[in-house]
């Protein structure tokens, strides 16, 4: 009987948790490619391209999507067999609420786990990846569109403008263009038609005009005079290098030490290598500020047998003749300088070292932490299902994206709160978890004592026991009016 319980409860978490993590997958996607649309649209990228930035942007999305579809799940779930009377019947055969969700933690349990090694290892190189590609597409410049009537200024060091293209998409008419090969001189070159290809390579677009005019001006920064050239042709060919406008191929290992691609070990191993640098600072500060005082190297016993005398250092300066106290006034002011731009120096490295080592913790625990979260927000839309008692996808999905929210909130806060140094990462990174964690544990609790916290009756007789104990005051108040 137990072992039907454990697969009917598998079964009817299954396909709605499928379901969920597709759509909720997908609207995620949707919303990244909306916010890379701009770097993706005018630049004649090939489906294959767009294929890999979408394939691997995707994949640090699972992180998101696995939380949010458990909770919806869960909710579903539990709202449908709540619904149906099922729960009813089962918790009347005498089975506890946590018996019969026992299966569904193992599964929680187990896309915890699927989570982790995914945020751990595949979402690492796919994070490399996809910087790489889209590094890549955002410095490629737009693809070679010339429009009638527009100038075209991507192709470095010109500007060209064509009146007419005719169908064929070779043919052009009223040819302009403006090459700039200094900073003094604008050279140009205005032509009635001709003919436009790119070559076999595509790396050079290729112009053979007709019946125009080449106008040059030549000169110096060194004198103000210039000569001015014009010469007429029946046919002249111009070559353009295009080569800018191909998409670069950067290598891998140019992001490789991001801390966003690198696993639990390698950022272990980072952070330790950060903090043993930082040490190291103190340690060379320490060493250049022996070098300028000499008498901090003195041992302690020394100071101590030396007699306490009270000596008056104006007194001092005072009788030492001019040259000597230029001297030594240069000397100490020198030594303020070096001591001052040495600790600024060691300063500034000790705020990176920090904050390298902060900016790996964050992304130590945010391993952590979105992986857990799916058995917390199991435990929130679990027993939230069971009070509701509504199945599909009206007030389950509401209450879940409204969980979610406040659960995406409380992350980002944290993580913030740990930027601005307001928190330590292990509280902030973990802020979501520590605030919804007790919740999961009061609904819980709840729901295995048949709470009728979503309940409108519930209310409505609250409602009328508040009214039924304040209408003795509020008719006595009446009366005295």
């Amino acid at each position: 009987m137990i072992k039907k319980l454990d697969k009917l409860i598998i079964r009817s978490f299954a396909g709605p948790f499928i379901v969920t993590f597709f759509i909720t997958f997908f609207v995620l996607m949707m919303q990244s490619l909306w916010k890379y649309i701009d770097d993706l649209v005018g630049k004649d990228l090939d489906l294959f391209t767009i294929g890999q930035f979408l394939w691997y942007a995707s994949a640090s999305l699972l992180t998101l999507t696995m939380p949010i579809a458990i909770l919806i799940s869960s909710i579903m779930t539990f709202g449908n067999l709540g619904e149906s009377f099922e729960l009813v019947a089962i918790k009347s055969a005498g089975i506890s609420l946590l018996r019969f969700m026992r299966p569904l933690i193992w599964v929680a349990l187990l896309l915890c786990g699927i989570t982790f090694l995914f945020a751990n290892y595949v979402i690492p190189y796919a994070n490399l990846k996809f910087k790489t590609i889209y590094y890549d597409i955002a410095f490629k410049k737009p693809a070679l569109d010339l429009k009638p009537g527009t100038f075209y200024k991507h192709i470095p060091g010109y500007a060209i403008k064509i009146g007419k293209k005719d169908a064929d998409g070779k043919t052009i008419h009223n040819v302009v263009i403006y090459e700039q090969q200094s900073q003094l001189q604008d050279n140009s070159i205005i032509a009635e038609k001709g003919t436009m290809k790119l070559s076999a390579d595509k790396r050079y677009l290729e112009f053979t005009l007709q019946n125009g005019n080449r106008y040059q001006e030549r000169g110096n920064s060194m004198d103000t005079s210039t000569e001015f050239i014009r010469m007429g042709f029946k046919e002249y060919k111009k070559l353009f290098d295009i080569s800018s406008l191909q998409m670069m191929n950067t290598s891998d290992t140019v992001f490789k030490n991001d801390y966003k691609m690198l696993s639990i070990r390698l950022l272990d191993r980072t952070i330790d290598s950060i903090r043993k640098q930082k040490d190291s600072l103190g340690t060379k500060l320490n060493r250049e500020v022996n070098n300028q005082l000499h008498y901090v190297n003195l041992r302690d016993d020394i100071w101590k047998r030396a007699p306490a005398v009270k000596v008056d250092t104006s007194f001092v300066l005072a009788t030492l003749p001019d040259s000597v106290k230029i001297k030594v006034y240069e000397g100490a002011l020198t030594i303020a300088y070096s001591l001052k731009n040495s600790y600024q120096i060691v300063g500034n490295d000790m705020d990176s070292k920090r904050d390298g080592i902060k900016v790996g913790l964050i992304e130590w625990h945010r391993k952590f932490s979105l992986s857990l979260a799916c058995l917390v927000l199991f435990f929130i839309g679990a027993p939230l299902g069971s009070i509701i008692r509504k199945g599909g996808l009206g007030m389950p999905l509401v209450v879940a994206i409204l969980f979610f929210l406040i659960f995406h909130l409380l992350n980002m806060f944290g993580e913030k709160f740990v930027k601005e140094n307001m928190t330590t990462p292990l509280v902030g990174m973990w802020l979501a978890v520590l605030v919804l964690t007790p919740l999961g544990m009061f609904l819980t609790y709840k729901a295995m004592h048949d709470s009728a916290l979503f309940n409108k009756e519930f209310y409505f007789w609250i409602f009328k026991n508040i009214r039924l104990f304040f209408n003795p005051v509020i008719n006595k108040l009446n009366r005295k009016q």
